[in-house]
Order: structure tokens, then C-alpha cells, then sequence
């Protein structure tokens, strides 16, 4: 969450003021991830799947056959996708240093985006998509879906009213049993910090996005200590992380203790991933919607009954609603970029071995 000293995204210019029956979308990277988000697509009433892009042939055709109810054109080029001028509305599944290239050019092509997370991997070009994005009319929405997590919106917006006092702490993780598949269709890159941004930005960006969320705030400044653990050099040439932990401060006080590992063995407890939020009178677990008072006169409570919860369908209808009814955005650009940058601070004050400040990385939002 952006604080009130930060610039506002420019009005948005919905398309329902435009006599158009249909939106036309073009999926750009239909990989694994980009398949899924495909399928949520296909799914939204009044909008059709008029492209599918990828430089890989088997990819390509498999994505245009699973959308051959929608007819959609094939490209390997996705400049030639933004050259359409039918297209409405791209969707950017692509490997993360590619992600401001493409979000930049969809955007001064006119298309509203949705990029899937992160939004970039480095300071610099995460501030030019900034500029770019709100200079725009057009909507970007980064694909960082816990923000339209029905339950868990319910869960923080009590935090913000008071539930717990005053937020000091918080304390999260991000723990899997295995690495990613060394042989893996995603193996080309995501083992390549230069092309990954690294596990924390590729991934924890979604779990640091939360924590900024429930701070109300943005680190100002973070240390920690990771490298490759327990698989280093493998696969060969592997310049990613496998384990760390860190440790940021909030401009506003707030202190956050957050690890991620991929050897937290099978069986034991207290794997997988959790935000515990400690405030003056009391902490909430936040993936359980638990209320833990202080006091010992009260109980534990649940604050919010479990939901269904489809988060991809979601976090897209979401993106379709900002177009069509010019609805609020859940993840605009300012909550991509401090989403990616929180990560990229975490990230290079491991690799620099120092404490690091907002300041020094150059981020600009």
C-alpha cells in the first residue's frame, strides 16, 4: 500500500464509453504460466482471445489449440501482436527481464496490460515502466493476485481499523520442500538471476507485496544473508538463490523477519507459507484469519470466515472490470513497483553484504 506523498496514476478512459460489443486480448507468453492465465481469460464474459505469441513452436501451438473456440491468430513476434490495432487488452507471461520491454511498448501501442509479476528486476527500468504507466490512460495491472484475495482483503482491512493496535512486526516465509525442475521448461531462465531477478524477486515478490500491504508502507531499508545452500551450481551455471533470510525496516517503524528456502524437508512442520502480523494489543495469522488478543480476559477468534477462492479468475475479472467499468485497481503500478523494488532491495543487500536503503538502491515510484 502507497502512502499519500506518491503521485497518482492519471485517470483511466474505460472502454465501456466505447461502442465496442467484445474486447479482443492477446496472450504474450503461453508457457506454463501464460497457459493458465489463458484459461481464466477464456473465461471472462465479453472478451475473446484474438492472439496467442511465443517463440517457442510447441508452446504456440498448443496454446492455439486450446483456445480454438476463440479463433485466435498465432505470432512469434510480439511487436507484430502490438502492431494490431483490434487489440484491446495484452496479457505478458514472459520471462522477467522481459517484462518492462514489452509492458512499455504494449502501452505506447495503446493496449491496457496485465504483466505478470514482477514488474522488472532492476531499479532503473522499473522507474521508466513507472513513468510510462502513468502517463498512460490506459490500465496496467500487475498479476500479484493475493491482492484480490477476498478473505485475506477482509483480514487486513480489520488490521488497518485497529484489531491488533499498532502493526510493529511481522514475520513471514516462503518455504517449499524441492527446487524448481533442474529439467524443467522454465529451467532456461529461472535459474539465471540476470533473467529471473533471482527467487525472491520471480517469487516472493507476491509475499513481500503482502507484507507492504499490511505495513501500510514501504522498507527503508533491509540486510540479510542467502546464496545457493544446498544446490550450488546445479544446475550448471546456476546463478540463483535456493535458501535466505532477511530482515527489513518500514519508514514507519515497522520491522519484518521474512526467509525462503526450497530444502524445508518433507513431513516437517511448518513448512509452506504464513504472515504472522504482531501489533500492540494483539497478532493475527493472517493465511488463517486468526485473531490472537494480548490480554488474557479474551479469547482467539476467527475474524473471517474461509472462502472460495479462485485467484486468478478473480485478480483478471478484476483487470476487466478496471477496463470496462473503470473500477478501482488492486494492483496498480505503484503496488508493482514497491512490490518488485521491496524484492530488489532484499536481494541486492544480500548480494552486497551490507545494510542497504531505499536511498542507495535508486528506487524511483
Amino acid at each position: 500500500m502507497i502512502d499519500r506523498r506518491q503521485i497518482l496514476v492519471a485517470p483511466l478512459a474505460p472502454l465501456a464509453a466505447q461502442p465496442q460489443a467484445e474486447l479482443r486480448a492477446a496472450m504474450i507468453g503461453v508457457g506454463n504460466r501464460g497457459s493458465y492465465t489463458m484459461r481464466s481469460v477464456m473465461q471472462v464474459p465479453g472478451v475473446r482471445v484474438a492472439a496467442v505469441c511465443d517463440i517457442k513452436p510447441d508452446r504456440l501451438d498448443k496454446a492455439a489449440s486450446a483456445a480454438a473456440a476463440h479463433s485466435p491468430k498465432t505470432y512469434t513476434d510480439y511487436r507484430q501482436v502490438l502492431a494490431q490495432k483490434d487489440i484491446d487488452a495484452v496479457h505478458i507471461s514472459t520471462p522477467c527481464d522481459l517484462h518492462v520491454e514489452m509492458a512499455i511498448a504494449a502501452l505506447q501501442a495503446g493496449k491496457h496490460v496485465y504483466l505478470e509479476k514482477p514488474a522488472g528486476i532492476d531499479a532503473e527500468s522499473i522507474g521508466r515502466l513507472v513513468d510510462v504507466a502513468k502517463s498512460s490512460r490506459k490500465v496496467f495491472l500487475i498479476g500479484q493476485q493475493l491482492r484480490s484475495h477476498t478473505r485475506m482483503r477482509a483480514v487486513i482491512s480489520k488490521i488497518h481499523e485497529g484489531l491488533i493496535g499498532k502493526v510493529v512486526m511481522i514475520k513471514a516465509q516462503r518455504h517449499s520442500a524441492d527446487d524448481l525442475a533442474h529439467d524443467g521448461p522454465s529451467a532456461d531462465w529461472f535459474f539465471d538471476a540476470k533473467r529471473s531477478g533471482d527467487v525472491i524477486v520471480e517469487m516472493s515478490v507476491h509475499n513481500l507485496d503482502v507484507c507492504n500491504w499490511i505495513a501500510s508502507s514501504r522498507p527503508e531499508r533491509a540486510a540479510g544473508f542467502g546464496g545457493a545452500l544446498v544446490w550450488p551450481n546445479d544446475p550448471p551455471g546456476r546463478t540463483n538463490m535456493d535458501g535466505y533470510t532477511l530482515s527489513y525496516e518500514y519508514e514507519n517503524g515497522v520491522k519484518l523477519s521474512y526467509t525462503q528456502v526450497f530444502f524445508h524437508a518433507r513431513g516437517m512442520p511448518g513448512s509452506g507459507q504464513y504472515w504472522y502480523v504482531y501489533g500492540t494489543e494483539g497478532s493475527v495469522d493472517l493465511d488463517k484469519a486468526m485473531y490472537y488478543p494480548r490480554s488474557r480476559d479474551k479469547q482467539p477468534m476467527e475474524i473471517v470466515p474461509p472462502t472460495e477462492e479462485k485467484l486468478d479468475a478473480q485478480h483478471i475479472g478484476a483487470f476487466y472490470d478496471c477496463v470496462t467499468k473503470g473500477a478501482k485497481n488492486p494492483a496498480d503500478i505503484n503496488v508493482a513497483a514497491v512490490g518488485a523494488l521491496t524484492a530488489i532491495l532484499g536481494r541486492e543487500a544480500i548480494y552486497r553484504k551490507k545494510m542497504l536503503s531505499w536511498q542507495e538502491l535508486g528506487a524511483r515510484v
